[in-house]
């Protein structure tokens, strides 16, 4: 006699759950080789990396020995539920740029991530990101405590390339996402590319169907990350070993503004020299003044604010620096209060009554007042 689950079945059967497919226990790693060759070493000497860094490279590289990286993560915060899911490196092996990508299947296999990325990091000199300082280095220094991997991320030498671009491209392009570098500096512009903000949304899209064609385009956005990363880095080192060959001035103004702020006064006067476009000659020819007048080269510094003001470029600042030059320099404190009255004039002339706000306005009535003193005295 049937059982009655024998009769049930045979009025419905039962259907077997089709069985879920297993992710494999292995990384998913692809090697690609970029149409990039490897620069020449002379392109990365101390002095260079030192300018680039701000001077916390300290000796010269090899093109083998930088490693750019790029991380894909699950969100596009720090956040304790945020993980790197891949990691891609481009490398420069046998004269060619290697590009590696390194991507977990699923949650488990993290600790596997992280060890190939410690791995890969302890086998180079420097690593070059972009917003690495910030988002990804931080991000995946978190993961290793938690997934209780002892490493010090902050030991290695990093280039944040995002810093960089902005001294050098910030004046003239605002704004300065990588792809926005693609476009404007390498001349270059993606085609079908997945948005970074969708890659989150793909990855989870392919964690619940398991279809790894659903990561292509995640892939092909990482390496078009880690490629661009090259070749913007190679741009700004070769602007940095002859500024000469920038395409705008407003660039060779902010690499000497760069030069300037690293006390490399001879240099920064080389670029501002040679900007001679409208958008930024005005500007060059004071900074450059205003170099001369710190290094007492009184007659050029004079000279050059004297230019400024014949062209109508004036400013409070070129009033200022005229009469701390006449007044300490020249020990004509006349002529230093009559340029500190004109530049007052000025002020008000421009501005009205809001001139009175201003700090150079404040700086040239106090200068006025106490060389009014010097002159009654000297009388």
């Amino acid at each position: 006699m049937p059982s009655l689950y024998e009769r049930l079945n045979s009025v419905n059967p039962i259907q077997k759950k089709a069985p879920e497919p297993k992710t494999p226990s292995y990384l998913l790693i692809r090697e690609t080789l970029a149409d990039i060759a490897a620069p020449d070493a002379a392109l990365f000497t101390e002095e260079i990396m030192n300018d680039l860094s701000k001077g916390s490279a300290r000796r010269s590289f090899l093109p083998g020995d930088f490693l750019f990286f790029d991380t894909e993560t699950t969100g596009l915060s720090r956040g304790a539920g945020t993980v790197a899911f891949l990691i891609g490196y481009g490398r420069f092996i046998k004269g060619k740029l290697m590009v590696t990508q390194v991507l977990m299947r699923d949650y488990p296999q993290e600790v596997l991530l992280l060890e190939d990325f410690l791995t890969r990091m302890s086998s180079c000199d420097c690593l070059i990101s972009y917003n690495g300082l910030t988002f990804d280095l931080p991000l995946l220094q978190g993961r290793l405590i938690m997934n209780r991997l002892r490493s010090d991320l902050s030991e290695k030498t990093h280039l944040d390339l995002l810093h960089i671009a902005r001294r050098v491209y910030k004046l003239r392009l605002g704004r300065v996402p990588l792809t926005r570098l693609e476009e404007a500096v390498l001349g270059l512009k993606r085609k079908d590319d997945l948005p970074g903000a969708m890659v989150p949304a793909r990855y989870f899209e392919y964690l619940e169907k398991r279809d790894e064609t659903l990561l292509d385009d995640v892939l092909e956005h990482n390496f078009q990350d880690i490629v661009s990363l090259a070749r913007v880095f190679l741009t700004i080192a070769g602007l940095y070993q002859n500024p000469h060959l920038a395409a705008s001035h407003q660039d060779l103004f902010s690499i000497g503004r760069a030069y300037e702020t690293m006390g490399k006064k001879d240099r920064a006067i080389s670029c501002y020299k040679a900007c001679s476009d409208k958008t930024v000659r005005d500007l060059a020819r004071f900074r450059m003044a205003e170099i001369y007048r710190k290094s007492k080269r009184d007659e050029e510094a004079v000279s050059n604010f004297e230019a400024l003001q014949k062209d109508g470029a004036q400013s409070a600042r070129v009033f200022i620096g005229l009469a701390k030059i006449y007044e300490h320099r020249y020990r004509n404190p006349r002529r230093a209060l009559e340029i500190a009255r004109q530049g007052m004039v000025y002020c008000f002339e421009r501005f009205g009554e809001e001139a009175q706000q201003l700090p150079d306005f404040q700086d040239l009535e106090r200068r006025s007042l106490r060389l009014s003193r010097k002159v009654e005295k000297e009388r």
